[in-house]
């Protein structure tokens, strides 16, 4: 036995080690119902193995505790239901009460079975005052055995029943079923009361319930063989004082603070999948911006593509027409012409063509223009848009009433409101659509972009971009064109006008291409760029989860092993 205890008193310093990880841990987590219930395993681990005695009111829970301590007057006993307070009984050399507090009391008492067990005495499960039951069940995870006392001629009621659920389903805890006041039953009824409790505690997860049927009355009055306490104390002999009071207590703490364990991986379980969840989230929403990001370039490149034929067409238009107003005699034609008028000369013609080239390159190219803008406008729009949505339904799993990560869940909840609040704002301001120069103010087109709202304006500004950038280039092109025209005479330089005015066009048609390609790709990026920016403290917080859970689950994997191999080695001490 020296040899067992020894085993067993290791086992109980490795617990205790295991104890504090685990509450260190709940500390890190911020789960302070989980920190108290481990705190408190902590301190009563070296007290002896403790009975928890619950039931109603009125069932005979303050007798049946006098009656197995061979007290008559241990615990008040009145018609009227007395234990109003928790009451622990401890072993004590003389009687005493202490008051801990005024819903809780220690009364120490020299009795011999309380060298080995300690009893609390709790409140009835149907009490009306909310924090007896609070009380109740904080003793509960610390209980080495729940003993469940129910009034014999009714063991059926539903709040008692309820009260076994949360014991049995939250802590998994051995339960012994106790049916008092035997004395008022007749033999054949409590009989099938007694079965009635076996089968409800079958059909609740008891493999192998245990039920008594006792009579503190007749106990106390002195007729022990037909009171039922002898099988109940020859129980407790064989599971507890009978030299296995500390292998099973260490066995039931170590149950307790598995139960513990296991409703922290459940919970940890949780926040991974929210973690998935989020990390999906954020790739579809990458995904989302790319895949819109090239549509719209795809419709930029239609635009463009339909702006070049537009300047092919007027480029071609009036190359024919230049050709032929240049040849030998229209020039000599117009140069006799101006002898006689300044309007028939060939610099008015000049000039005139130029107008008219010009107005050609503004109508012709701005109706191709307002003919796509819109069609590239829309892409952009709908990315937007997209992306607002997405936000809006991104998946929730880890609630903000979540048992043990609600402060994470907050947490999560308030970065994702404050994005989807900064990307609403974001969608309904112009200037976030815009960039630097972009659109002069002081035009119509910029008057009309000032008096709008963000991305219902992203039309508006494209065009403006776009036509200016025609005008710019079609204009430098033509004044280009103008000083090489200027000085022709009599078509003598006319094949020289003609090559000119193609590279001209063509150097025109490039540089047309080349920027607004360029312009509009970057005003694609940019509003891209934007938009995923305001994900960084998502992503900060993605970042963050994903560090802090994999260490966690490291932590909690380790001290369930730890927790596992106590048991192990406490099941083996007998």
């Amino acid at each position: 036995m020296k040899v067992i205890d020894e085993k067993l008193q290791e086992q109980k310093g490795e617990l205790k080690h295991v104890l504090q990880r685990l509450q260190q841990f709940t500390h890190r987590i911020s789960h302070g119902e989980s920190a108290r219930i481990l705190a408190d395993l902590r301190d009563r681990i070296d007290e002896p193995f403790m009975f928890v005695i619950v039931g109603e009111v009125k069932a005979g829970k303050s007798s049946f505790i006098n009656a197995l301590l061979g007290e008559p007057d241990l615990c008040a006993v009145a018609p009227s239901p007395m234990t109003d307070t928790i009451q622990q009984i401890l072993y004590g050399e003389v009687m005493k009460t202490e008051e801990v507090s005024p819903y809780f009391k220690r009364i120490y008492q020299p009795s011999e079975i309380l060298k080995d067990i300690a009893i609390v005495d709790t409140p009835g499960t149907n009490t009306i005052i909310a924090h007896h039951q609070e009380i109740t069940e904080r003793f509960i995870p610390g209980a080495d055995l729940i003993v469940f006392v129910f009034e014999s001629k009714n063991p059926y009621r539903q709040s008692a029943w309820d009260f076994f659920d949360f014991m049995h389903e939250e802590w998994h805890k051995k339960i012994v079923f106790v049916l008092q006041q035997k004395d008022l039953m007749d033999p054949s009824d409590l009989e099938i009361n007694k079965k009635g409790v076996l089968d409800y505690a079958h059909q609740k997860g008891i493999k192998n319930p245990i039920v008594f049927a006792v009579s503190a009355k007749e106990e106390l009055a002195g007729y022990h063989q037909q009171s039922g306490f002898e099988p109940l104390k020859a129980f407790i002999l064989d599971h507890v004082t009978g030299g296995k009071a500390q292998q099973h207590k260490l066995i039931s703490t170590s149950d307790t603070v598995l139960s513990i364990v296991t409703k922290l991986e459940k919970g940890l379980v949780d926040r991974q999948l929210q973690l998935d969840a989020d990390i999906a989230f954020r790739q579809d929403i990458k995904w989302t911006l790319t895949d819109h990001g090239q549509q719209a370039k795809h419709q930029a490149d239609i635009l463009i593509e339909n702006l070049m034929a537009a300047y092919d067409r007027v480029a071609g238009k009036y190359e024919d027409e230049l050709s032929d107003a240049i040849s030998f005699f229209p020039v000599l034609k117009r140069s006799i012409g101006a002898i006689f008028s300044k309007s028939q000369s060939l610099k008015s013609w000049l000039e005139a063509f130029t107008h008219r080239l010009q107005a050609d390159f503004g109508t012709g190219m701005q109706e191709k223009i307002n003919d796509r803008v819109l069609d590239l406008a829309e892409s952009i729009q709908q990315m937007a848009h997209n992306i607002d949505l997405r936000i809006r339904n991104s998946k929730t799993i880890l609630a903000n009433d979540h048992e043990i990560f609600s402060e994470i869940a907050q947490r999560r909840q308030n970065v994702l409101r404050e994005l989807r609040d900064a990307f609403d704002q974001f969608l309904n301001r112009t200037e976030n659509f815009t960039t630097k120069g972009l659109v002069n103010t002081d035009t119509r087109v910029g008057t009309n972009v000032a008096a709008g709202s963000g991305v219902a304006v992203v039309g508006i500004i494209l065009a403006a971009v776009t036509q200016g950038m025609v005008f710019d280039i079609t204009g430098g092109v033509l004044t280009a064109l103008g000083f090489l025209v200027a000085g022709v005479t009599l078509g003598l330089q006319r094949g020289k006008v003609m090559k000119q005015y193609r590279n001209e066009m063509e150097k025109g048609r490039k540089r047309l291409q080349q920027e607004l390609a360029a312009e509009l790709y970057a005003y694609i990026e940019t509003l891209k760029t934007k938009m995923n920016d305001h994900f960084t403290k998502f992503d900060e917080l993605i970042q963050l989860e994903t560090t802090e859970l994999s260490t966690l689950v490291q932590d909690l994997k380790s001290v369930k092993t730890d927790l596992e191999n106590i048991q192990k080695v406490v099941s083996r001490a007998f």
